[in-house]
């Protein structure tokens, strides 16, 4: 029996095993650190948005193994807190029960999709296989049949996902389109149902991303939604008929439902209540970290669904329960000041800080720091026990991550 389980390979279920080996280690406690998931990899999911997704991935045992986690491979069907024990499925269907001392839940969230006409029709960078679904059929529309709409996508929602996607997509349908002849046919219409563009970013960074959008040739429609979907066309709620072969959805995100097996309260995200030590509230012995913790960003914030939080929520969540079982002392989450790097494709990008968001970077310089952001800063060591225990302590600080 492992004594800290952690749900979930993503990036606050990485973290919090590294920081309970971390604190186990420090203390001298000879006890054990798992870790259950039903992929292999940790999935870089910031990234998805971007061509080739396929390969946004880092191997959880080039970064577990060294430091003895012991790894798992399934998927969670109940979690019984008073027996502390969780049970799950294996890839071949073998029922698995797995016990723990602490419990800690970084299952992620996951896309909200509508119950609309066709919503099977659509696609998504919420996964890996969503996002690989999407780059297939992408490379597929040179061999489709020409017509209207073909190199044509609509990207439903302006919050940052929406933002990043279909700003990406412009150069991603032109660079597929080009060698045909048919780059002048590429389209990207964004529908936003709010009547202000990236309402959720504020107006600090608006006149950036506005500009950008039209530097790209986005069509921006604001005050309209999706109505229905078709294999060739999407229907508005304006009573446009738009031809295009292609629809992304990109709205709101909803906690694991892993959190519904739990006794406790939720935010309306889904999210449990925790502590400022990351502790459930009501549940002894579980803590949350990531898209699972609606943990508190200051006095007047919680976190958002980002890996800027799910980094240090769980290296916190980690510590905090390998902490409990030595005597040790728990840390209180206290994260860095809140920023954000808003990826605007061949337009650069703008970064922000603050919840006012107050512009700090824009074009070249904001999209350095995003690739840096993405491709390094945030990717974990590989085969270096030393340095993963190193990053793992929650006071690690060399490197400032801005939100992707």
């Amino acid at each position: 029996m492992p004594d800290i389980l952690v749900i979930g390979g993503g990036f606050a279920g990485v973290w919090a095993a590294a920081a309970a080996v971390r604190g186990l280690q420090e203390a001298g406690a000879s006890r054990s650190v798992a870790l259950v998931s039903p992929g292999d990899d940790l999935v870089l999911r910031p990234r998805l948005y971007e061509a080739d997704p396929h390969t946004m991935r880092v191997p959880l045992s080039r970064v577990l193994d060294p430091v003895g986690v012991h790894r798992t491979a399934a998927t969670v069907t109940a979690i019984d807190t008073a027996a502390r024990r969780v049970t799950a499925t294996d890839g071949a269907g073998r029922p698995l029960t797995l016990r723990y001392d602490r419990l800690v839940l970084a299952s992620g969230s996951r896309l909200v999709r509508p119950a609309l006409p066709g919503a099977g029709l659509m696609f998504d960078v919420d996964d890996m296989d969503a996002a690989t679904a999407l780059d297939t059929h992408l490379h597929g529309l040179p061999r489709r049949a020409p017509g209207p709409g073909r190199y044509t996508a609509v990207v439903v929602g302006s919050g940052f996902t929406g933002l990043e996607t279909a700003t990406e997509l412009v150069g991603r349908l032109r660079a597929l389109a080009a060698p045909h002849g048919a780059a002048a046919e590429v389209r990207v219409v964004l529908l936003e149902r709010a009547d202000a563009l990236g309402p959720g970013l504020g107006p600090g960074p608006r006149p950036v991303i506005a500009g950008a959008l039209t530097a790209l040739g986005v069509e921006t429609r604001l005050a309209t939604s999706l109505e229905r979907v078709e294999p060739e066309a999407a229907h508005l709620s304006d009573g446009t008929l738009l031809p295009a072969r292609t629809v992304v959805w990109t709205g709101g995100v909803r906690a694991s439902a892993l959190t519904t097996l739990l006794p406790a309260a939720r935010d309306p995200l889904g999210r449990l209540e925790v502590d400022e030590f990351l502790q459930v509230t009501g549940v002894p012995g579980v803590y949350a970290a990531g898209d699972t913790a609606a943990a508190r960003a200051d006095a007047t914030h919680l976190v958002l669904p980002s890996c800027q939080y799910a980094i240090p929520l769980g290296k916190h969540a980690g510590h905090n329960a390998a902490a409990s079982l030595t005597g040790g002392a728990p840390l209180p989450f206290r994260p860095a000041p809140y920023v954000t790097t808003l990826d605007l494709g061949d337009a650069g990008a703008v970064s922000t800080t603050g919840w006012e968001r107050t512009v700090r970077l824009t074009g070249a310089e904001a999209k350095t720091l995003k690739r840096t952001l993405t491709g390094q800063w945030i990717r974990p060591p590989l085969d270096d026990a030393a340095e993963l225990l190193r990053q793992a302590d929650p006071a690690f600080r060399t490197r400032r991550t801005p939100a992707p």
